[in-house]
């Protein structure tokens, strides 16, 4: 499976389309979805994109939970009841709802971040927010993440 990767800035144009990256645009492709599904983070002040990959995982996530329960119903709204699929033109643009948009805070930009299985699309000051506290927090686990492996290692060593 082809995975969505790196990151790219885009504005809006007048008419409030915006290009999705057109190495994003390929994966879709080969992922044979006709479209872009979008649903508002659930984590973030951002938008979860993608196609079949990311309702795999969604339909995946949903499926462990027991049906009829309160928890299903929760992400079953919050995961499908929110989400839009939109249409690609043939330029490869699409128009975010204003819904949408006053979620993640968009007014004439976007930064869109791949994920691997699905992409972020983000209020580009937003994200660089959310990029600086990300890489603390991923220096600070590699940090606690170092110490838990080093003793059996040096350990080892002694022995």
């Amino acid at each position: 499976m082809e995975r969505f990767v790196s990151s790219y800035g885009f504005r809006l144009d007048a008419k409030g389309r915006v290009s999705i990256p057109a190495p994003f645009r390929a994966v879709l492709a080969r992922d044979g979805f006709d479209g872009l599904y979008l649903h508002p983070s659930l984590e973030a002040h951002a938008l979860d994109a993608g196609g079949h990959g990311l309702l795999t995982e969604i339909d995946r996530l949903i499926g462990q939970l027991a049906p009829f329960s309160d928890e299903r119903d929760h992400f079953s709204t919050a995961l499908y009841g929110m989400s839009e699929i939109l249409k690609v033109d043939t330029e490869g643009r699409v128009m975010l709802t204003d819904a949408l948009k006053a979620h993640a805070g968009i007014r004439d930009a976007v930064t869109f971040v791949g994920l691997g299985h699905k992409f972020q699309i983000w209020e580009p000051e937003r994200f660089t927010a959310h990029l600086s506290d990300a890489r603390a927090k991923v220096k600070a686990l590699k940090k606690e993440l170092g110490v838990l492996t080093r003793p059996s290692l040096t350990q080892g060593a002694r022995e």
